[in-house]
């Protein structure tokens, strides 16, 4: 699967959950990805928009 096709089922089950649980799981997504700026969110963001790592 795509990054892509991968990004927009996790936002669909999120959505889900949300309607069910109502607990801001995008909101506290978005709160650690600003903190911790993890290595997985990068590598999802240059897959979505196609760019590779480049050597400074």
């Amino acid at each position: 699967m795509k990054s892509t096709n991968n990004l927009f089922l996790y936002l669909i089950i999120l959505t889900i959950l949300d309607m069910f649980i109502p607990i801001p799981f995008t909101g506290i997504l978005l709160i650690y990805v600003l903190l911790e700026k993890p290595v997985w969110f990068k590598e999802l963001v240059d897959g979505v928009y196609g760019q590779e790592e480049k050597d400074s």
